[in-house]
């Protein structure tokens, strides 16, 4: 798959390139963070040498009418189950149960909501609206999404530089969230992006909020990791058929 490789270069290249860009700026981190915009372009570049393969694999993602059914509705409410999940298991656990009132916050919260929306619609158009539907073609939806979470995991690549037992909770994390995005958005073929979108930034505001796995403690992101694999289980055992699109 040519287009998966220039997809995979350019998207990991840019967000690096954006990385860099970032610290050169006033834009805080916790508002937004410019590396989110690497996979958006490298959907772009993909789109020069392949164009209908990517309106192909993007048909539904902006599209705002069609069926989405219960699936949509469930898959944004399982975000917050993920974090309740992972910040009550973490307070029982340390007697400490970390939670960050809005106000708390350096940036007005109403701002880091929008832009927090704004950068997963950044990465999920090129993980789930793209690199998702590219690998269905071939393979089910359980498998895509395992890969796509492995490599949305990866491509974090400064986490692999954490404790090990961190790195692989983040990926455990990133792949088991996967599962819940591709199995929930599978043939659907409406508000997709806003729907991954949306679900991201919960799980991103969430974290924010309640849990303190940024600063590269390993229990919060254990505990997450954990909470994360217990939705996929619960998502690949209401939708059992994932077999590969013929």
């Amino acid at each position: 798959m040519p287009a998966l490789g220039v997809f995979l270069l350019v998207t990991f290249l840019a967000a690096g390139a954006l990385g860099v860009l970032q610290g050169s700026t006033a834009i805080p981190t916790e508002v937004i963070q410019l590396t989110q915009f690497g996979p958006a372009i490298g959907v772009l570049a993909v789109a020069v040498g392949w164009r209908s393969r990517v309106r192909e694999s993007l048909a539904g993602a902006f599209r705002a009418a069609g069926r989405v059914g219960a699936r949509g509705p469930l898959l944004l409410a399982t975000a917050p189950l993920i974090i309740a999940a992972a910040a009550i298991a973490y307070g029982l656990l340390t007697g400490d149960a970390r939670l960050t009132p809005p106000s708390a916050l350096d940036n007005p919260f109403a701002v880091i909501v929008v832009a927090q929306l704004i950068g997963a619609c950044g990465e999920e158009i090129g993980w789930r609206c793209f690199l998702q539907p590219l690998l269905r073609r071939r393979f089910s939806a359980l498998t895509s999404s395992i890969v796509v979470g492995v490599l949305w995991g990866v491509w974090h690549v400064q986490v692999l530089a954490q404790a090990p037992v961190y790195a692989v909770a983040f990926l455990l994390a990133t792949t088991s969230m996967s599962v819940v995005l591709g199995l929930a958005l599978d043939r659907v073929r409406a508000h997709r992006l806003l729907l991954a979108g949306g679900f991201h930034t919960l799980i991103n505001l969430g974290l924010l909020l309640c849990m303190d796995e940024e600063t590269g403690a390993v229990l919060p992101m254990v505990l997450l990791g954990a909470s994360c694999l217990v939705a996929a289980a619960l998502w690949i055992w209401r939708a059992p058929t994932t077999r590969t699109t013929t």
